[in-house]
């Protein structure tokens, strides 16, 4: 059944669901400049925000000239759990949202399903999607291609002109506005509100906006 215009409301999950980019984009800095390279965190999250390990991979070695090997992130996986463990959060006020939303909804992320798994676990949000989440690791082509957000209509039978994105990245943005889907931007994390806005997206601030938003269907 249509609701208010949407069929299906796709969520991205890292600075969506969960309040982890600002931890992510800290430890990406110390990570990087353990590997030689000196980044401002500004410069990290234009690259890296909403892209997938493959890509974060890619860019690095590209950069530094080097093949980073099976198990190169042995040494920094536990600095990334340990500031998680210490530290992560839903993001304020989805749980609010996501109780008023009647939509049907879905995860799709650039993270895998393991770090999912340990996200939405850790923060009590798992139960809401189990079994309607989705990864990069699906399809060829991560964000911002908009290969995942049409892997998750087509599964769950959504025209992609009649779903929703929740996103909080430019790389995101690019992509649900590449797969035809109308995007709501959440400009509460760490990507700049100017490199969220234009054509096809909803700019917000506060996800307790988030539910009369999508019930007002798509401008």
């Amino acid at each position: 059944m249509t609701v208010h215009g949407f069929d299906l409301v796709v969520f991205d999950c890292d600075g969506v669901l969960v309040d982890s980019e600002v931890i992510s984009v800290r430890v990406d800095q110390l990570v990087l400049a353990d590997l030689g390279w000196a980044l401002e965190l500004e410069e990290i999250v234009d690259l890296f925000v909403g892209r997938s390990e493959a890509d974060f991979i890619a860019t690095v070695e590209d950069q530094l000239g080097i093949e980073l090997g099976e198990g190169w992130d042995r040494k920094y996986v536990p600095w990334y759990r340990a500031a998680f463990e210490r530290e992560l959060t839903a993001v304020d006020g989805v749980v609010e949202a996501l109780d008023a939303i009647v939509h049907p909804h879905c995860v799709a992320s650039s993270g895998s399903h393991a770090k999912m798994r340990r996200t939405l676990g850790q923060t009590g949000l798992w139960h809401r999607f189990e079994g309607r989440i989705f990864s990069a690791s699906e399809v060829a082509n991560g964000k911002p291609a908009p290969d995942l957000f049409l892997h998750a209509a087509a599964t769950l039978g959504a025209a992609p002109e009649r779903c929703a994105v929740v996103e909080d990245s430019a790389h995101g943005v690019q992509a649900a506005r590449s797969a035809g889907m109308h995007v709501f931007a959440y400009a509460g994390g760490v990507t700049p509100e100017g490199r969220l806005a234009g054509p096809g997206t909803t700019v917000f601030h506060d996800m307790r906006q988030l539910p009369a938003l999508i019930g007002a269907g798509r401008p």
